[in-house]
């Protein structure tokens, strides 16, 4: 009877702390937990970027056609979204959610008869895969 209560002591004593192992183990499970949750905001961040770019160019688009009821004819590709600002269809340009100019073609590339407005995106450089534009709306 005394040797089986000197054993529940010794294993007892022995789990009365973590080992370097388990500490190691749970440290890498939380930071596998806080890297996944990184990558997953970095994406949501990103969808919030290309719908404030489509917000601005939702109202560029609708101070375009203002400015084309009132002069009878679209603003031409070498006078831009600038003119908007000018005759006070527009307070300011927006710049888009990366820091740059919206762009403005007419005629459009993807909208023949009319016009295009669109961000350069993320990468910063126009008419390539992730542009957002007047398309998408």
């Amino acid at each position: 009877m005394n040797l089986t209560h000197n054993s529940k002591l010794i294993t007892r004593h022995s789990r009365a702390a973590f080992t370097l192992v388990e500490m190691l183990l749970v440290l890498g499970i939380i930071g596998l937990l806080v890297g996944v949750g990184v990558v997953s905001f970095g994406g949501v961040l990103e969808g919030g970027k290309n719908k404030t770019a489509l917000g601005h160019i939702n109202q560029i688009q609708s101070a375009v056609r203002a400015y084309e009821v009132d002069s009878m004819k679209l603003p031409t590709t070498s006078q831009g979204i600038g003119i908007l600002v000018e005759k006070g269809k527009l307070k300011k340009l927006p710049v888009d959610p990366w820091g740059n100019a919206y762009h403005y073609r007419k005629p459009g590339t993807k909208d023949k008869g009319g016009f295009d407005i669109y961000s350069a995106g993320p990468d910063g450089i126009a008419d390539n895969a992730d542009d957002v534009g007047s398309w998408q709306l």
